[in-house]
């Protein structure tokens, strides 16, 4: 997570969506950046809410609009599972080395995942809350130009941002039984997206 004081913009850091990127490139202009623990780095909206928020109003910016970029949910997914491929889990729970990616989507399906499917929700990650704390700036992972083109609007020329934390690449496909387990089990995260304009 980044704070622009100035520019009264909070930028949350959606697990898997490309913020390290922008937090590497954009951290000497942020008057805050939070990377770790990544409960925090990764503080979803009610944490933010319940954390944040009341110190920042208590120094006079209750003004803040928080940003927040949303992957298309099985490039999500798929993220997770090639992150969780490095040998560094290799052996441990979390670990999705041996199991096909169909098996790794059911798994997320379930409502009490085991330890390689635990990745949490986007659409939960965002949810608002009921004073009204709520993300004010949705945008597409996909939509870097818009990402960029808001983010110069409100910062100023950036940086070059790299590309940080990328996920191995491998070819990933979806049975169609499975993507329709998915799409159902998981409906608000598609809704969600969906729900995004393309801004670049």
């Amino acid at each position: 997570m980044m704070v622009f004081w100035n520019e009264r913009l909070v930028l949350l850091s959606v697990p898997k969506t490309g913020t390290h990127a922008y937090m590497q490139a954009l951290a000497p202009q942020a008057s805050i950046v939070v990377s770790d623990p990544p409960e925090l780095k990764h503080a979803p909206v009610y944490r933010y809410n319940r954390f944040f928020r009341p110190m920042f109003e208590k120094m006079g910016a209750s003004d803040l609009e928080l940003m927040a970029v949303v992957r298309e949910p099985l490039s999500w997914f798929g993220s997770w599972y090639r992150y969780r491929q490095r040998p560094a889990l290799d052996g441990r729970p979390a670990s999705t080395k041996g199991i096909g990616f169909d098996a790794f989507l059911a798994a997320c399906c379930d409502p009490s995942p085991p330890p390689f499917a635990n990745v949490g929700s986007q659409a939960k990650f965002v949810e608002a809350r009921p004073n009204g704390t709520a993300v004010r700036h949705f945008f597409r992972y996909e939509d870097q130009s818009g990402i960029q083109t808001f983010l110069t609007e409100r910062l100023g020329v950036l940086p070059a941002i790299p590309q940080a934390n990328v996920s191995p690449r491998m070819p990933l496909e979806v049975s169609p039984l499975v993507e329709e387990q998915v799409r159902q089990a998981r409906a608000s995260e598609f809704a969600l997206w969906d729900s995004i304009p393309v801004r670049g």
